[in-house]
């Protein structure tokens, strides 16, 4: 279940930006993009895992 970015989550999305998407959004795609784009540079690594963290979670349907 998706939770909300704190300051910890943000820091870490700028340092580690995989860990970042990882302590807001969990294994999900969302990780797994955030890792190959790191893996590509760290400057894209670090906006896709900001946009990621920040953006609200997607509401579920019933």
């Amino acid at each position: 279940m998706p939770r909300e970015a704190g300051i910890g989550a943000i820091v870490a999305a700028i340092l580690l930006p995989p860990l970042g998407i990882f302590l807001v959004r969990g294994l999900g795609t969302e990780f797994w993009i955030g890792v190959v784009l790191t893996l590509l540079g760290w400057v894209p690594g670090v906006i896709f895992a900001l946009v990621a963290i920040l953006r609200p979670a997607p509401i579920a349907r019933a």
